[in-house]
Parts: C-alpha cells; sequence; structure tokens
C-alpha cells in the first residue's frame, strides 16, 4: 500500500520524493476561506465591533460640561392668598444654572472616553484572533478526520483484498479456515472504525459551522492543507512581534494609561466646581405704572466637606486601579511569553515527528505490508503477519495526518498569540499530490 497524499518538505532547489498520484477529491475548502467567512459571520466578532461603535458614539459627549438648569416659576407669593402683590413677587421667574468643571476635569474625561474606544477596539481585535484561531482548529480537525478517513478506506479495501486471497488459498487447500475467519473480522471492525471516523468528521464540520455562524448541517468540503512555515523566528522575535501587534497587550498598555488619567481625575475631584446662574423676573408696577424687570447674577461651588470620606478615597481607588492595571499588563506578558514557548516546544516536536514519520516510519512500513503480502501467498508467512503489518501502517498513517493538523493548529494559534501571520520562509511544510 501507499500513502494517497503525503508530505513534502520544501526547499529552494531540494528534491522532492514525488509520491503516488492521489485520487481526484471533491471541491475542496482552503483555510483562507474559512478565515474570510469567520470575519464576515461570526457573531461574537459582530458583537465586539458594536462595543466599539457604541464606545465611540460616546466620545463627544465626555469633554462636555453638564447640561445647563432652567427654571421658570413665580417667586413670593404672598400667604395665605397667593397673590403676585408683596414687592418682592416676580411671576414669571426664570433662572438659568450652569455648573463649569474645574479647569483639567473634562480634557481628562474626554481622554479616558477615548482610551475606551481604544480599548473595546482592541478587545474586537483580539476576538477576531480567538476566533480566527477557532476556525483554524476546527479546520484542521476536519482535515484530519477527511484524511484519516481515507487511510481506512485504504486499509479496508487492502483487507478486502486479504479475505478474498485468504478464502482462495483455503478453496485450494494450501489456506486455513482461520484466515479466512481473522480477515473477515478485520474487515468488521475496520467498517466500525470507519464508521466511528464519519462520526467525529461530522463533529469536526458541526463546529466548524457554528464558528462561521451557520446551520450545523451545512455541507463542509474536504479542507486543503496549505502550505505553512517550516522554519520560525526566534523567540525574542516572536516577543517583540508580541508587544507590537497583539491586541490583549495593546489594550493592557491603554488601561495602564487610562488608570493614570482617572488617577489625575480622581485628583481633581477634591477642588470645587463652580456654578453660574443668572435670573429674570418681572412684576406689575404699583398703581398701574410699567412693568417692573429685574435681573440677578449668582456664583457658587460645591462645598468638599466630606472630602476625607469620598474625594480622597477616589484617589484611593484610582491609585489602586492604575496598580491593578501595571498588574495586569506584566501578568499578560508573562502569559505570552510562556505561550510562544510552549508553542515554539510544540511545534519542534510535531516537526521533528513529522520529517520522522515521513522519511523513517512510513516507507519501511508499506514496504513490510507488500514483503509480507508476497510472503503470505507462497506460505512463508502466516496470515496474522499480513494483517498486523496492514494495521500498523494504517495506524501510523492515522498518526501522521494527526501530526499534520497538530502544526496547522500549533501555528494557528502562535500567531493568535503574537497577533499577526507569521511570515512564510524559503522552506515549507506542505501536503504534495
Amino acid at each position: 500500500m501507499v500513502m494517497s497524499a503525503a508530505l513534502a518538505l520544501v526547499a529552494p532547489g531540494a528534491a522532492q520524493v514525488a509520491p503516488a498520484p492521489a485520487q481526484q477529491r471533491s471541491p475542496a475548502l482552503t483555510l483562507g476561506e474559512v478565515y474570510t467567512l469567520a470575519a464576515a459571520r461570526n457573531a461574537r466578532l459582530q458583537a465586539a465591533r458594536a462595543v466599539t461603535e457604541a464606545k465611540a458614539a460616546l466620545e463627544p459627549s465626555a469633554g462636555l460640561p453638564p447640561d445647563p438648569v432652567l427654571q421658570v416659576g413665580v417667586m413670593n407669593f404672598s400667604v395665605p392668598g397667593l397673590d403676585t402683590n408683596m414687592p418682592t413677587s416676580m411671576a414669571p421667574a426664570i433662572q438659568a444654572m450652569q455648573m463649569i468643571p474645574f479647569p483639567g476635569k473634562l480634557s481628562l474625561s474626554g481622554r479616558i472616553a477615548e482610551q475606551s474606544t481604544t480599548m473595546a477596539r482592541a478587545d474586537a481585535d483580539e476576538t477576531w484572533w480567538q476566533v480566527r484561531a477557532e476556525a483554524a482548529m476546527a479546520f484542521y480537525m476536519v482535515y484530519e478526520a477527511d484524511r484519516q478517513i481515507e487511510v481506512m478506506r485504504e486499509t479496508l479495501r487492502l483487507l478486502q483484498d486479504f479475505e478474498k486471497v485468504a478464502k482462495a488459498m483455503y478453496s485450494a487447500g494450501e489456506g486455513r479456515q482461520s484466515d479466512v475467519l481473522r480477515a473477515g473480522v478485520e474487515v468488521a471492525r475496520m467498517e466500525a472504525d470507519l464508521k466511528r471516523m464519519e462520526a467525529m468528521r461530522q463533529a469536526a464540520a458541526a463546529r466548524l459551522n457554528g464558528t462561521l455562524n451557520r446551520p450545523a448541517d451545512t455541507p463542509v468540503p474536504a479542507p486543503v492543507f496549505s502550505p505553512l512555515p517550516l522554519s520560525l523566528p526566534r523567540r525574542d522575535t516572536l516577543r517583540a512581534w508580541a508587544e507590537s501587534s497583539r491586541p490583549m497587550l495593546s489594550k493592557g498598555r491603554t488601561g495602564v494609561q487610562q488608570a493614570e488619567a482617572r488617577r489625575a481625575l480622581a485628583g481633581k475631584e477634591i477642588w470645587p466646581d463652580p456654578v453660574i446662574g443668572i435670573q429674570y423676573g418681572q412684576r406689575a408696577g404699583d398703581m398701574g405704572t410699567e412693568t417692573e424687570r429685574m435681573g440677578s447674577l449668582m456664583l457658587g461651588f460645591n462645598l468638599p466637606i466630606f472630602a476625607s470620606k469620598r474625594q480622597l478615597r477616589m484617589r484611593d481607588e484610582a491609585a489602586a486601579m492604575e496598580q491593578m492595571a501595571r498588574a495586569d499588563l506584566t501578568e499578560m506578558r508573562a502569559r505570552v511569553d510562556a505561550r510562544i514557548g510552549e508553542l515554539l516546544a510544540e511545534l519542534e516536536r510535531t516537526r521533528t515527528l513529522v520529517r520522522l514519520y515521513r522519511m523513517e516510519v512510513l516507507p519501511p512500513a508499506h514496504a513490510n505490508v507488500q514483503s509480507a503480502f508476497a510472503s503470505y501467498r507462497v506460505g512463508t508467512v502466516d496470515f496474522m503477519t499480513l494483517v498486523d503489518a496492514q494495521m500498523t501502517v494504517n495506524q501510523y498513517e492515522q498518526e501522521y495526518y494527526g501530526l499534520l493538523g497538530e502544526y496547522g493548529r500549533a501555528v494557528a494559534e502562535l500567531e493568535m498569540t503574537i497577533g499577526r501571520e507569521l511570515p512564510r520562509t524559503d522552506e515549507l511544510i506542505a501536503e504534495a499530490e
């Protein structure tokens, strides 16, 4: 048996081992198409973008003073008659009051609102990378299932051929009935394994459809393994990229700046906010004279008489929140750095195993099946040896495609961790047809 598809480690000028031609597959699904659908359809991403728009809508009002207060009424009624015939009576009386925040408060409030929008936008960007990674995880799960189903179907076909040979040899008196029975058992077991794998494929496709906000039973074409970088940047380079492009870290830095602005604003709360007011009133003149009109101007301010329990506590709270924001940013950086290290180790392990399976495990395993089959037909090995050889190839090929899917998932998660796509290098890991 030969593999229906194989891995190519491609480098400029390097010779590539050409595997046997694969069967013509149905229309395929690429990872780029999945990303495009996720960006357009994912509901969580749309919600995050809506939050950004909501925050941006509040920016213009953040730097404005409170709305003025307008009062209309009648002043100085006579009691109990409720007449406006007293010398100080005014009907109507109109008063307008405007609170003017202490200098610096409005600019700080506007800056805090802008920072909230920036953080919401970073949240939306971070959500995109999370959705992108989830879509890639589901994509590679479907890919693994499809390739493993191909391997199992090929194994089933060969086991059925073995069964025919065993029956023919038994009919000719050259084989044993136990070989025929064992062949039937192996065929039935492989059919059951194939059914389980097909169910797993349906589950993986449903998960992918869920990420793309589509009905769970939407058909998912066979995924295509797109070439991925074989060599990766150094860890310090990835760390620098994450610092500059990971939305989560950008949000953390903006969060520290916002905490500093909130602390500065809290420091100004103890200063009184002036209140300016004007008043107009009129009353009928005595003895039928002309209407008398009066105006007033008022200036006031609030008194922070509970400063020790209110304004000063606001300062303490703002200082604590600033400390928390700095600690959160430090923890984010540590978490990103640790995840980069984990993913680099995982990618190195997977890359080594893929090479090992491709170059040293699968070719001898296939050769062993061919040799065992030829030897069985001439009676030099028993049927169990042939079946075990074929089932070993079946296991190795499934593990091989599992490793290929693991590599793709790890690359997608590393890209999410650094907040950018990995550059395509001269050396690529790709599935060759």
